[in-house]
């Protein structure tokens, strides 16, 4: 797909969590995104604490993601993003940094994923592992097109929520042998504003079950990005939200937030 001036707006935002601020680490979650005429594709990666690598493996998984999707028809994203994550693995195997070459070497990258392709009124959340998809709709007329679509007051959104092991400390990565079982789809419809977030931001999102959106949290945001045309005002506005004292406090992991306005 040839790249057209797009009237989708986008802002995002990463911060390094107070843990590997505190140990002079750099932060590990990445961010991609692209635009073409009315459609969008974005992607938010968290890489894994534990792994070597984890920082390398969201930035390659977010930009391959990116890169196969833009240039994909909305009908044919499930297919694409199996392909696009085989690409990502496959780039994990030759990469410089895995000694012996081999596919058990890219647990040495591991990162989530959670992303969206949307154009012309539909779209898709694509999520392995935890952070969270949002998509708010304009009206509570909007069809309900799955289980994860709920109007709660005023507020009619679509969520992809997070996905755990056993206990919650636990997650899921595309680097895993099994990764295909852990990818999940969510569709939506007549959007007109998403969300894509890294478990650094979740629980001020989301309840404790992490099943629906806390109050005074995504509404004012929404409410104060969609007001506020100049970017670097927006931006900066952001970064002081996710980032003053209380909220290093209550999540020291590093945070990714990113809007669209569609």
């Amino acid at each position: 797909m040839k790249k057209t001036p797009s009237p989708i707006r986008v802002i995002a935002t990463k911060i390094t969590g107070g843990l590997h601020l505190a140990k002079q680490k750099p932060c590990q979650d990445f961010y991609q995104y692209a635009c073409s005429g009315n459609k969008l594709v974005a992607v938010v990666s968290d890489g894994a604490g534990s792994a070597l690598y984890g920082k390398i493996g969201a930035k390659i998984v977010c930009e391959t993601l990116v890169n196969v999707l833009i240039n994909t028809p909305l009908k044919n994203t499930r297919e694409a993003v199996f392909k696009a994550i085989n690409m990502a693995r496959s780039r994990l195997v030759i990469h410089r940094l895995n000694k012996s070459k081999s596919d058990r070497e890219i647990l040495n990258f591991s990162a989530t994923i959670v992303g969206v392709a949307y154009h012309k009124n539909k779209g898709v959340f694509f999520h392995i592992g935890d952070g969270a998809g949002i998509a708010l709709h304009p009206s509570k007329n909007t069809p309900l097109v799955n289980s994860d679509h709920a109007i709660d007051g005023k507020i009619n959104y679509t969520l992809s929520r997070p996905a755990n092991g056993n206990f919650s400390c636990e997650t899921y990565f595309y680097t895993m042998n099994n990764w295909e079982k852990c990818l999940r789809f969510t569709p939506i419809e007549k959007a007109d504003t998403l969300f894509l977030m890294t478990d650094g931001v979740t629980n001020f999102a989301l309840s404790d079950n992490m099943c629906q959106l806390k109050h005074g949290f995504i509404e004012p945001i929404n409410r104060y990005l969609k007001n506020e045309q100049n970017k670097t005002r927006a931006l900066k506005a952001l970064n002081n939200t996710l980032n003053t004292k209380q909220a290093r406090k209550l999540n020291s992991d590093d945070k990714t937030f990113l809007w669209v306005e569609l």
